[in-house]
């Protein structure tokens, strides 16, 4: 029984040491057909199917799979071949970082700001509950006193 799962263990040992130094990764199209835009049609590979250079990019993408190119090997010829426009999410590096540090950024700056609200709107109904008394000289308090006495 021993050698049974010993062999067994083996086995599947072998089996995937020969599957990984077959060194190919398993890279499709359609694990990047969401993530590179048509550079006609500027919308994704996947909706684009009709336009020549979406067609021409989708071989192109099959055949560099094909040749056991990984996801970011493709990726790059895409750039060096289409520009850098055929990618869907812009570089996270330079320039582009900015599409992802500005909204961010919005954000913080909303809720920080909306903190600053609440707390101010907190401290003034803590500091005047019901009726806040008038504001004004003695003397108007004494015309308006005055006034209410002859409404009576």
């Amino acid at each position: 029984m021993f050698r049974l799962l010993t062999l067994t263990l083996a086995i599947v040992l072998l089996w995937g040491a020969a599957g990984e130094a077959a060194g190919c990764p398993r890279t499709t199209f359609a694990a990047l057909e969401n993530e590179v835009m048509c550079p006609v049609c500027g919308t994704s590979l996947s909706v684009a199917r009709d336009a020549p250079l979406a067609q021409r990019e989708r071989a192109l993408i099959e055949r560099l799979a094909a040749g056991c190119q990984t996801e970011a090997q493709i990726k790059d010829k895409l750039v060096a071949e289409f520009g850098p426009t055929v990618l869907a999410l812009p570089p996270d590096h330079g320039f582009d970082a900015a599409a992802y540090v500005v909204p961010a950024a919005g954000g913080l700056i909303a809720v920080l700001g909306s903190m600053l609200l609440l707390r101010r709107w907190r401290r003034r109904e803590q500091t005047a509950p019901g009726i806040a008394p008038a504001a004004g000289s003695t003397t108007d308090q004494l015309h308006l006193e005055a006034e209410l006495d002859r409404l009576r």
